[in-house]
């Protein structure tokens, strides 16, 4: 950029030009003498732009500032592929481009973002040179102030997002890991009880084989083996009591019958959902000197069975995490899209399921006839991963977390209350402000208000709201189920 002003051309010929006193109606030059707005005058042209047009795209050269002087326009931004509007105006004045025309940087040479009218608008445009020389002659001191200011911020932001990415991604492996631990744990342990049963069915078997059963008494017990192994899969669910008078029962049954440890093999019975009558059925089945033999082969059986149920579940239940946290980040779907807002919800307490401790009652209210929401479900993950990790730091460990969803009009309503000590009424009108928060030093970077309330407010045209009282406080997300104007 020169700062020759005898290098900036003037504007003539058929170009239409904005007056000395209209150009002072705008409120960036509202200050300007007469001399300069009149310079102005000279230095710029009108430019009018049709309804849906794109005035200048994101990645060219900025070579002009524009600022608005009729109509409605949008400023947006692409990321990853998904056109995300970033604010539409008509306010008269507002100004997009080569607004960094003026610094000796090289992100000041393209358009950071594309301008679309969005109705039929009217423009005052600027040059990039010229508008550059004017600051750099005009506001020499504020120039540099500004130079430093945008180099301050830039840095500051890179600075602050790589933290807030790096305590995301933590808090995001923490609770996960978290949740994977025990189910791992499980499989673990049980794969190498199932090791050792099957091993000792292989030894009971080969004596059994060797003693005096013949083929059509080993076919019999082989039947009775299978009857078994199904009765696990429908094993009904017993209360403690129901289940200790049946381990009383069998364990009686097993000591007239002279098996030896009838005490290890009666619970594994019960659970399998064996009985009396099944057992009085087996006694039938085998020649008495092998039916401690026999029975304890079938218990071998039904506990293989058993733990093979629990490395099932265990191994279910990792994938479902798995799944979770696919949820939860959003990976690999299209940044905007209409979701059910269930599923973000539910992913979300799951990988803070690790901070549900012993004293937290969870109680999940939720409408599943809602339709789904249109709008960008990684985004509102965050917003209630904010949510609810406050609720939760609110409560220290004790109290009851409630999720709910509900119908309000044509939006939907998420509340997430938490019976902590409340938000003190000097504090209320704070809680959305940046990087405001009540944690102590080294306990976070804020409370995530502010970002959840821009997700809410600005990028889904929705609204959050704080209801307070002591043991009572509830954030309310309210989300448009039609697409916003400005989507």
């Amino acid at each position: 950029m020169s700062d020759d002003v005898a290098s900036i051309p003037s504007t003539e010929g058929p170009a239409e030009r904005l007056g000395r006193d209209e150009i002072g109606t705008l409120f960036l030059f509202e200050a300007l003498d007469r001399g300069q707005l009149e310079w102005l005058s000279e230095h710029s042209h009108v430019d009018h732009r049709a309804a849906g047009e794109l005035v200048y795209a994101e990645g060219e050269p900025a070579t002009s500032l524009f600022l608005l002087l009729r109509g409605t326009a949008s400023m947006r931004r692409n990321v990853r592929g998904d056109d995300v509007e970033l604010i539409r105006t008509d306010q008269r004045g507002a100004y997009a481009g080569a607004t960094q025309a003026y610094l000796d940087q090289e992100t000041a040479g393209a358009y950071g973002n594309s301008l679309h009218a969005v109705s039929d608008c009217d423009f005052l445009v600027i040059s990039a040179d010229a508008f550059a020389w004017l600051m750099r002659t005009w506001f020499p001191m504020a120039m540099h102030l500004l130079e430093g200011l945008w180099v301050g911020l830039r840095n500051t932001n890179e600075i602050i997002g790589q933290r807030e990415r790096l305590l995301a991604l933590g808090q995001l492996s923490a609770g996960l890991t978290h949740e994977l631990n025990n189910p791992a744990a499980a499989a673990v342990r049980a794969t190498g009880a199932l090791r050792e049963r099957v091993s000792a069915m292989r030894h009971k078997l080969a004596a059994l084989a060797s003693g005096r059963l013949d083929a059509a008494m080993l076919g019999r017990l082989t039947e009775l083996q299978e009857e078994a192994a199904e009765r696990v899969a429908k094993a009904p669910q017993l209360t403690a009591l129901d289940e200790g008078d049946r381990e009383d029962e069998i364990s009686d049954w097993l000591d007239v019958h002279d098996i030896t440890g009838s005490y290890d093999v009666a619970p594994v019975l019960v659970q399998a959902g064996l009985d009396v009558e099944f057992l009085d059925r087996f006694t039938l089945a085998v020649p008495a000197d092998c039916v401690d033999s026999a029975l304890r082969w079938v218990a071998y059986t039904v506990e293989t069975e058993l733990l093979m149920n629990e490395i099932s579940d265990a191994v279910t239940r990792v994938s479902t995490l798995v799944g979770a946290a696919k949820q939860y980040s959003q990976l690999d779907r299209a940044p905007h899209q209409v979701a059910d807002v269930h599923d973000g919800l539910a992913s979300t307490l799951v990988m803070l399921g690790g901070k549900l401790g012993r004293d937290i009652r969870l109680v999940k209210e939720f409408d599943r006839s809602l339709p789904p929401v249109p709008g960008y479900p990684a985004e509102l993950n965050q917003v209630w991963t904010n949510l609810v990790d406050n609720a939760l730091a609110a409560m220290q460990g004790k109290g009851t977390l409630t999720v709910r969803t509900e119908r309000d009009g044509d939006q939907v309503l998420v509340s997430i209350g938490d019976t902590g000590p409340g938000v003190p009424d000097e504090l209320r009108q704070r809680v959305f402000e940046p990087f405001f928060t009540t944690k102590g030093v080294g306990e976070g970077t804020g409370l995530g208000l502010d970002i959840s309330y821009r997700i809410v407010v600005r990028r889904h045209g929705g609204d959050l709201r704080l209801r307070s009282v002591p043991g009572d406080t509830w954030f309310e997300v309210r989300l448009p189920l039609q697409v916003s104007p400005a989507g």
